[in-house]
């Protein structure tokens, strides 16, 4: 019998906001434009092109700027230079994840974003408080976007030790499949033993999308 999807927790979404915010509001610090590429000289021809072209969009970019823009990104990236090497790690991590949403979950979150800006100060630093309270792999989980972020405590076995070529594909199918089959996944997911998940993975990963319900069915009744 197949069990009902057990919904997240609203204040576990909501909760995502504040690093919503953070992941979305230009956290590639690291990566700062140079406003006078001259200054590099035969250096910057001889950059592979795509840093090269990266490195003019960025300065063409500070060079539309007014200079209180300039400015305000000057005091950004002192922020940026003022944060620890863990810090900066996790928000890299933050950004490199908000790329990683679709097109579609980033526009939901802009819109709860502007909700958030909404709150009272009180409220805001509540929900800050009570992310910064969940342990870091939770806090990763919430990375992969409102779809994933509520059920990823009881996927996170599948998730775990995925090869790298293996991620995005896996995200992708995981964030296609019906909240129901979410659900039915998870249940599967806690019975199969740690040492058969990755053969439950590549099957998953293997399985057109008109047969996953089918697949489903069939493994949990196993």
């Amino acid at each position: 019998m197949r069990r009902p999807e057990r919904p997240g927790h609203p204040g576990r979404r909501h909760a995502w906001l504040p690093l919503v915010l953070a992941a979305g509001l230009g956290l590639g610090l690291a990566h700062a434009a140079s406003p006078v590429l001259e200054a590099f000289g035969d250096s910057l021809a001889k950059l592979p092109a795509p840093q090269r072209a990266q490195l003019q969009a960025r300065a063409a970019q500070w060079e539309a700027w007014t200079d209180a823009e300039r400015e305000a990104f000057r005091q950004r990236a002192a922020a940026w230079a003022a944060l620890s090497p863990q810090a900066r790690a996790w928000r890299r991590e933050q950004h490199a994840a908000w790329q990683g949403l679709t097109s579609a979950e980033q526009a939901q979150l802009r819109v709860m974003a502007a909700r958030w800006q909404q709150l009272d100060p009180a409220r805001q630093q509540a929900w800050r408080s009570r992310f910064d309270a969940l342990d870091r792999s939770e806090q990763r989980g919430w990375l992969l976007g409102p779809t994933l972020g509520a059920d990823y405590p009881r996927l996170q076995p599948l998730l775990a030790q995925v090869p790298a070529s293996d991620r995005a594909p896996l995200l992708r199918v995981l964030r296609e499949m019906t909240p129901p089959q979410r659900s039915d996944l998870a249940v599967l997911v806690q019975r199969t033993p740690p040492q058969d998940r990755p053969q439950l993975r590549r099957e998953l990963l293997s399985t057109a999308a008109a047969q996953r319900q089918a697949w489903l069915w069939q493994r949990l009744d196993r």
